[in-house]
């Protein structure tokens, strides 16, 4: 579980100084999503349960946008 407003970096980071990846926050009931690259650029807000689906599609292989909208229905 995330913790309310504190920003959380992708446990796969990349290669060499690990900044190409992106972190995610708990924000009421959303998640908010940004570049680690670039903090202060523009944030992705998206519905909890949306994002929850959306890397449960993940972990099970499914690893397209195709296929994230087609779960979503």
């Amino acid at each position: 579980m995330l913790t309310p407003g504190t920003w959380h970096k992708s446990s796969f980071s990349g290669g060499g100084q690990g900044d190409a990846c992106v972190e995610v926050a708990h924000r009421h009931h959303h998640i908010a999503i940004r570049d680690s690259k670039s903090p202060a650029s523009a944030v992705l807000t998206v519905p909890a349960g949306a994002f929850a689906r959306f890397v449960g599609a993940l972990k099970d292989g499914h690893s397209t946008v195709t296929d994230f909208a087609r779960l979503r229905g």
